[in-house]
């Protein structure tokens, strides 16, 4: 099978670290494991290519300097253009069996080329990006953006999105067949992350709730970058609350430091360790500082997506704290992760997250923007370990059978017509 995998956004570095990094470095990885020979074109491959993937053949599409928006659109939407040379290249030596693309603002070229030549293709949809650009950025020629979208969605043989929101969006723009809009979630690698040794028997419980003690910790990892709360990861007793993600408005922060406070009153052994970066980040800190928790808080950074695991295996419970949204159509890479790891979920009942959790029997949920909630919800968790234990292994299955980045892209080429080629042998322990 061989594949041309499209992605000439150039704020996604294929190779790199950010959350959409991370997505298109797994579905990389599952075509490569699937035995697919996989062609990546992109205009930033990025520089921090995992060793079990330098096998793929990449090839760069440059994009010219730009000194406005309006010049930046006009050279993005060249270099698009592009894109069809170069796989006209790739399949001089050979037909292309599939075009999977990561939808951007101005890509049209490869599903376009795709459906002239008789090739199946994907076109992913992870956010209205339209949408997001005039409200979060900057949008000069909306029309042209939304030509491209229409184009792009229209074009291909199949549309995966990852919410029910963002597949709404994606059919509107579908023209005669909005049916061929699907709506797959994003998933985990769960070989990669797998539960910590010694959660599936509920060992790391609170055995004297008037002093706060847990028992079965592991010894913590030094990934942390502030001398202020290194006495933090010693602690080995700990009952360690975990958030990872883009410290940025929308993920909820204060709510989670508020929430943290109230918890750490009634549980002073509790801490709670942040793993990511962002513009929120002093902002959140001094937060804790002003309510007294500083010491207890340990922000790691942002990390390299193979220091993850680790990390998740340090926490007791992991958080999505999202505030209220009126068009929240994320489907968070982290929820996932968490479940992958078998660790009880706590988050905001927003958006697709309740049915991720199935609705309270792999996860708890709380009302967005609820301090007060969340810090109950986390009192309560760690003063019973039997339900810790159950909720996180609940979440396992979930991740395994449903969220496997095997059992996505498995879905995604089946909505296209291509069959997925099996695997070698099992993944999952």
């Amino acid at each position: 099978m061989r594949v041309a995998y499209v992605s000439s956004d150039p704020g996604v570095p294929v190779f790199g670290r950010k959350g959409s990094s991370v997505h298109v470095q797994a579905v990389l990885r599952e075509l490569v494991r699937a035995g697919a020979e996989v062609h990546v074109v992109t205009t930033r491959p990025g520089d921090d290519t995992p060793d079990d993937l330098r096998g793929v053949v990449v090839h760069r599409i440059p994009v010219a300097r730009a000194g406005s928006t309006a010049e930046r659109e006009v050279v993005l939407r060249d270099a698009d253009a592009r894109v069809a040379e170069v796989l006209d290249g790739v399949a001089a030596g050979a037909s292309l069996d599939l075009v999977y693309e990561r939808y951007s603002l101005w890509g049209t070229a490869a599903t376009a080329w795709a459906r002239d030549a008789g090739v199946p293709s994907v076109l992913e949809v992870n956010a209205p990006l339209v949408d997001e650009q005039r409200t979060h950025r900057e949008l000069v020629d909306e029309a042209a953006a939304e030509r491209c979208a229409r184009a792009a969605v229209g074009a291909a043989t199949a549309v995966v999105a990852v919410s029910g929101p963002v597949a709404a969006w994606a059919a509107d723009r579908a023209g005669e067949h909005p049916e061929k809009v699907h709506v797959l979630a994003n998933g985990v690698d769960t070989g990669r992350i797998v539960p910590a040794v010694d959660r599936c028997g509920g060992r790391r419980d609170l055995t004297d709730s008037s002093r706060g003690r847990v028992h079965g910790r592991q010894g913590a990892l030094h990934f942390g970058r502030d001398t202020s709360a290194r006495r933090v990861r010693q602690d080995a007793t700990a009952f360690t609350v975990l958030f990872v993600g883009t410290l940025k408005p929308w993920h909820g922060l204060d709510v989670l430091v508020d929430a943290f406070a109230g918890l750490h009153g009634r549980v002073p052994e509790a801490r709670l360790l942040l793993v990511g970066d962002g513009p929120e980040r002093e902002a959140v800190l001094a937060r804790a500082g002003a309510l007294g928790v500083r010491g207890a808080v340990e922000h790691a950074g942002a990390v390299s997506p193979s220091d993850v695991p680790a990390l998740l295996h340090r926490a007791d419970v992991a958080v999505a704290p999202y505030p209220p949204l009126d068009d929240f159509y994320f489907s968070p890479l982290k929820v996932y992760e968490y479940l992958a790891a078998g660790l009880p979920v706590v988050s905001s009942a927003v958006g697709e997250l309740p049915g991720a959790l199935e609705h309270g029997r792999a996860g708890v949920l709380v009302p967005p923007g609820d301090a007060a909630a969340l810090a109950d919800a986390l009192v309560a968790l760690a003063h019973d370990g039997d339900r810790r234990a159950a909720l996180g292994a609940r979440a396992r299955e979930v991740a395994v059978e449903r969220h496997d980045w095997s059992v996505v892209v498995r879905r995604a080429l089946g909505f296209a017509g291509v069959r997925h080629p099996e695997h070698a042998g099992a993944r999952h322990a």
